[in-house]
């Protein structure tokens, strides 16, 4: 127990490695079950409870775990471990929607929960291998990030339109400024990845540097929340054909 839930790195995860694809692979049968058999899911309430409360769960299960492991383990820190990137704060986000219904959080969950966790699961910044909790706690809770945003779309009456992408982008903006000019200097902190950019190979390395990186990070942003909204609107099109 002390191996797998301490804070000693024993294994060094390998990107698309076994068990790295085979968490990829669940990741991506669970979408395709949303997918294909979301109207099972509306129909059925069991099913839907279920699977509400489950994805609940596993969320605050993973976070509050790891602020367990991080203070058993005396590394816990202000810096490093408060849910402040884009997946921890969707994470909260996908949790309070799955509980109330929240119309406002589920389109917002939608647009900062389903891509970002994704990348996350591609190019995880993770040092620990699968013999680790943290490994667990990572993939389990980033792909119950993206699961949720799925879900709480496919299963809602919510509409998502171009005023709930415009209304989630200026929340993700305003979000982006308090966090890199307050937050981020006052605690020596990278949230968002706006003080440098993640220690793993991810997209943003081909972000450029200074000022052109916060732009393009800006713009990339603006991007999937419209790239979501077309996938979401051809989606709604074809249902409805």
């Amino acid at each position: 127990m002390s191996t797998w839930f301490g804070p000693s790195i024993h294994q060094t995860f390998t990107p698309f490695s076994p068990s790295h694809l085979i968490m990829l692979a669940i990741y991506v049968v669970g979408v395709l079950f949303m997918i294909i058999y979301y109207r099972e899911i509306n129909l059925q309430l069991k099913l839907y409870q279920t699977l509400r409360w489950g994805l609940f769960a596993l969320l605050i299960t993973s976070e509050l775990t790891y602020q367990v492991w991080a203070a058993v383990n005396d590394v816990w820190n202000f810096r490093d471990h408060m849910p402040l990137h884009l997946c921890g704060i969707a994470s909260i986000t996908a949790m309070f929607a799955l509980y109330t219904k929240n119309s406002k959080l589920i389109a917002i969950t939608f647009f900062i929960g389903i891509v970002p966790a994704f990348l996350a699961l591609i190019t995880p910044e993770l040092p620990y291998g699968y013999d680790h909790y943290r490994f667990w706690k990572f993939f389990i809770h980033h792909i119950v990030i993206s699961w949720s945003g799925l879900f709480l779309v496919l299963t809602s009456t919510v509409r998502i339109t171009l005023r709930s992408v415009l209304s989630s982008y200026v929340y993700l903006l305003v979000y982006a400024f308090v966090i890199g000019v307050y937050v981020n200097p006052a605690l020596e902190s990278n949230y968002l990845y706006l003080s440098n950019k993640p220690t793993a190979s991810t997209p943003l390395d081909l972000l450029g540097s200074g000022l052109v990186y916060y732009f393009n990070l800006c713009l990339l942003a603006l991007v999937v929340f419209l790239l979501l909204y077309g996938v979401y609107t051809i989606f709604q099109k074809k249902t409805r054909a």
